[in-house]
């Protein structure tokens, strides 16, 4: 294949030669799409073999564009797990959808900067609508809605940490936790994602500060312990400032009992904070939004496009109506950036990060061609095919273990209960190449757990989930 001329035009290629490229890409991208369901969904990695081909590429010598991008494709087509396979149902890395690869492909062609609405009008205006557009469907006052797009939950999590931390003292933001007269504590539930301690460690009220609440039916943090737990705290000093709910854990896609922590949090003085990472994309489906009831109490949500929206990663979003409060925890003025534009308001001074990557794109092209209609179909699709999976393995044995309306299937072997077992039925599934599924505990007990989570699984893919660990257990 041809090289690409050296030098500057090594950045800037002749348009044939990228046309060539492109095309290359193109055909790329379509034989994937087109050939995934027949591959391995995952496959067994040599480290020395992948980090030796790896390694022959020493930048010494200049590769041909269509050599580069054969050779890289192959890495990834042999060692990834794909998470684009319709048998994949894993963690909550869905099929990104065809225009949120098409979003993806012309932010970085056009590279808007986010920093300065100056420098992207349509860029950040694209993304405000969107904010304002999710927090409606969650139940927020549209026209009050503010927020940004994140890397992800773990930064949208963050955010409405140091939103918490900066409405409860106002002199934090200034002094600092050396001001507090006592030790913040903030409460989530056993099952939510324990990205909280990393939160924690990075805010300076240290992972100690996580108080992670046992659960109750369901899987779901109970107002009542939580109280308790709360008053206990208090009457030792410290102090509480924010309750973080959980629609949608990972590991079983338990929804907490959002109205009852809301009546709490209000009754207490507490900021509440929903992780609706995950969960939070049903409130696109009218059927499913009841789900979600109490969310629209929120101080904040969590919602992650790049989840349950299947959006290319990363896209997560921090939602509130609490502008003021986002403007005063990051707030900062700088002569080398441009002026405030008058009734816009700049990404930097009202977010975590600076500069930063266009990723509203994707959602916003996905939305506009499929519509939350097409959406709201998708999501009920993907539910009613966990229901199908539901059925299919209570009828051969198995005992569901979990209980949510959203797409996560938890279940066990009633004749061996232990952690191995189901470890060992989990590798099984997965060597074999036919799907993909992971081991879990849940409040200790040990489990497998599936997630509809692909668009394009269908009714014979969950029948072939049932084949594979029917055959793993015996």
């Amino acid at each position: 294949m041809d090289h690409f001329p050296s030098g500057r035009a090594s950045f800037d290629p002749p348009a044939e030669a990228a046309e060539r490229v492109w095309r290359q890409v193109v055909d790329l991208m379509r034989g994937e799409r087109e050939r995934i369901a027949g591959r391995d969904v995952s496959a067994p990695v040599d480290v020395r073999e992948l980090r030796t081909a790896i390694g022959a590429y020493d930048f010494d010598r200049p590769v041909a564009p269509g050599e580069a991008v054969d050779g890289v494709a192959e890495l990834l087509r042999a060692t990834t797990v794909h998470t684009t396979h319709p048998r994949y149902f894993g963690l909550f890395n869905p099929t990104p959808t065809f225009m949120g690869v098409v979003g993806e492909t012309l932010a970085a062609a056009f590279n808007p900067q986010l920093a300065a609405w100056s420098h992207a009008p349509a860029a950040a205006e694209i993304e405000a609508h969107l904010v304002r557009f999710l927090g409606a469907r969650l139940g927020y006052p549209r026209d009050a809605v503010a927020g940004s797009f994140t890397s992800g939950g773990a930064e949208a999590n963050l955010t409405a940490v140091l939103l918490a931390l900066t409405r409860t003292w106002p002199e934090y933001g200034e002094k600092g936790l050396r001001a507090l007269p006592g030790r913040p504590l903030l409460y989530a539930s056993s099952e939510s994602h324990l990205a909280w301690l990393k939160i924690a460690h990075a805010t300076g009220i240290g992972r100690d500060a996580v108080r992670l609440v046992p659960t109750g039916p369901g899987l779901r943090m109970e107002a009542g312990p939580l109280a308790e737990l709360i008053a206990a705290d208090r009457a030792r000093g410290d102090l509480p400032f924010l309750v973080a709910a959980t629609a949608g854990t990972t590991g079983a896609g338990a929804i907490d009992p959002l109205h009852d922590l809301a009546d709490l949090c209000a009754g207490l003085g507490l900021r509440l904070h929903v992780d609706a990472a995950y969960g939070g994309a049903a409130a696109l489906s009218d059927r499913l939004r009841p789900a979600l009831d109490g969310i629209e109490r929120a101080d904040s949500v969590t919602l992650d496009a790049h989840k349950w929206l299947s959006v290319p990663m990363g896209a997560g979003t921090l939602l509130t109506t609490d502008a003021e409060g986002l403007a005063e925890a990051f707030r900062v003025t700088t002569s080398y950036m441009p002026d405030e534009i008058q009734g816009a308001v700049d990404p930097y001074t009202s977010t975590q990060q600076w500069s930063r990557r266009f990723m509203g794109l994707k959602l916003f092209l996905s939305l506009a061609v499929a519509g939350r209609a097409g959406y709201a179909e998708q999501l009920e699709r993907d539910a009613a095919l966990a229901d199908v999976l539901r059925g299919r393995l209570a009828a051969t044995g198995w005992e569901v273990v979990n209980d949510t309306p959203l797409p996560v299937v938890c279940f066990a072997d009633p004749g061996d209960r232990t952690w191995d077992h189901h470890d060992a039925l989990a590798r099984t599934v997965v060597e074999s190449g036919r799907a993909w599924i992971s081991p879990v505990r849940l409040d200790g007990r040990a489990a497998l757990r599936a997630c509809v989570i692909s668009h394009r699984t269908t009714a014979e893919d969950v029948e072939d989930l049932v084949d594979a660990v029917n055959k793993a257990r015996t």
